[in-house]
């Protein structure tokens, strides 16, 4: 179905593979709209629960945008591809917790995706960051501004400035990364942790997201206010029922996403 990417589902959880392994998983405009259309197609499945976003091969998560299509293009036309681009955005305000596999190089757009995901577990040899400036221009995928949300805008300033790259180990050191595990366990690891997830009430899930999401783009008061409206709406679920049975009962509930 798709030219750039791999979509595997097993059980509750689906894989997303960023598959141009020879251009150490660039992100060019057809890969992009391959994501986002995987996405949409992980959105329509219900059985579907967690996310796993990685890269093929051993080198790199995604390496960062596929440069050659920067050449030649003016302001406007790069700034008309911008708004067209729904990819970072999509990963961001998904309804399903995602995981980043971080397998390797994680640069530019590539750590703009980690960034937009929920969580991300990093190889032992990854590298990590934001290196435009290098080339003359800045993140353009929500870098300045989900990195500073992340890690504190002295650290952001830092990578964004300098465009140098951390190890994973300083990059979990500043909260950057959740986890760092040996290379081999990346993958095994982040589907672990997707399918632990899966398990939990997608309807408490998709609010959790929501709730945590609006601490870092409102004020204390509102998003106290919206973490009220959400717990509130828990409350109409059959999943809340099911989970307070569950835990009177002494026994593992099992959630139906109604």
């Amino acid at each position: 179905m798709y030219d750039n990417v791999i979509l595997d589902t097993t059980g509750r959880v689906a894989t997303l593979t960023i598959n141009r392994p020879d251009k150490m998983n660039a992100l060019n405009l057809a890969t992009r709209n391959d994501i986002v259309a995987a996405l949409e197609a992980i959105r329509a499945d219900d059985a579907v629960r967690a996310v796993v976003v990685t890269g093929a091969g051993e080198k790199a998560f995604i390496a960062g945008a596929d440069i050659a299509e920067f050449a030649g293009r003016t302001a406007h036309q790069q700034r008309a591809v911008m708004q067209a681009m729904k990819v970072f955005a999509t990963i961001e305000e998904f309804p399903k917790p995602i995981i980043a596999a971080i397998n390797g190089f994680c640069l530019g757009g590539g750590c703009e995706v980690a960034l937009a995901c929920d969580l991300r577990i990093a190889s032992s040899k990854a590298k990590l960051g934001q290196p435009e400036i290098n080339l003359g221009i800045i993140p353009g995928g929500g870098g300045t501004q989900r990195l500073t949300r992340l890690v504190g805008e002295g650290k952001s300033m830092e990578l964004i400035l300098t465009g140098r790259l951390v190890t994973a180990d300083e990059a979990l050191a500043m909260g950057l990364v959740n986890e760092v595990v040996e290379p081999e366990a990346v993958l095994p690891r982040a589907l672990e942790l997707a399918a632990g997830i899966a398990e939990k009430s997608p309807i408490a899930l998709q609010a959790a997201k929501e709730a945590v999401k609006t601490a870092a783009r409102a004020n204390l008061r509102e998003g106290l206010d919206r973490e009220i409206d959400l717990f509130a709406l828990c409350f109409a679920s059959e999943d809340k029922e099911e989970g307070v049975r569950a835990f009177l009962e002494k026994r593992k509930p099992e959630f139906t996403g109604r």
